[in-house]
């Protein structure tokens, strides 16, 4: 894959383009308080940031029954709809790079399992609605990923052919979506990926360090 095949890009947005994971780790260990466990420090949950509220929770309390993790589930939903974007920022060098897609003429747009209501409000805070061409939220459509139902509305609000996107996940859904759609896939090794995780292994056509490589793929 090289640049010049590349019309289009498409974001994960949790662990892909922004860093999110203090807001969603704070609003859980704000649920734990009330419910009486633990905090969980950040960098031991960073992993399950990408995979939804309920996997954080199981994570934190793997042993507490299934009632109290959802319990905890709606409370950590409820902190986070009050703080969500108060601590999230994009990756580094991303800022960069979406210039550089405005400079090229390359539109680009999120599609992401996060719900609207949490997606579109932590967009505006990171500056980014007025730049997006598109933006897929987890009920966006009747699928979420990996489901192909998202990536193709994504396609038709930047009106580019799926075969000519770049789309950059973090988690193997995130590639599964994306190779399902016939879309570029590029793994985005800067996000929650876990020791348990074997990214080689997922359909991608490209594998990035970090923001600064994704960055040069676009000046090559």
């Amino acid at each position: 894959m090289h640049k010049h095949d590349v019309k289009g890009v498409l974001f994960d947005l949790d662990g892909t383009l922004a860093d999110t994971a203090p807001d969603l780790v704070y609003a859980l260990n704000l649920s734990l308080d009330d419910a009486g466990f633990s905090a969980q420090p950040l960098d031991t949950m960073r992993h399950a940031a990408s995979h939804g509220s309920l996997f954080l929770v199981k994570t934190a309390i793997p042993d507490a029954d299934e009632a109290l993790q959802m319990s905890i589930q709606q409370g950590l939903l409820q902190h986070y709809g009050r703080i969500n974007g108060q601590h999230s920022r994009l990756f580094d060098d991303l800022p960069e790079l979406l210039t550089l897609l405005d400079q090229q003429g390359i539109p680009y747009g999120v599609v992401t399992n996060k719900p609207a209501r949490f997606a579109r409000p932590l967009v505006d805070k990171l500056g980014l609605t007025p730049h997006l061409k598109a933006m897929v939220s987890g009920d966006s459509t009747r699928h979420a990923k990996p489901h192909t139902a998202p990536m193709f509305l994504a396609a038709q609000q930047i009106a580019v052919p799926p075969e000519q996107i770049l789309y950059l996940g973090d988690a193997e859904r995130d590639l599964v979506a994306a190779d399902n759609a016939n879309m570029h896939g590029g793994v985005a090794l800067w996000g929650y990926l876990s020791a348990a995780d074997n990214p080689h292994l997922w359909p991608a056509k490209r594998h990035f360090e970090h923001g600064a490589s994704l960055k040069q793929f676009f000046v090559e």
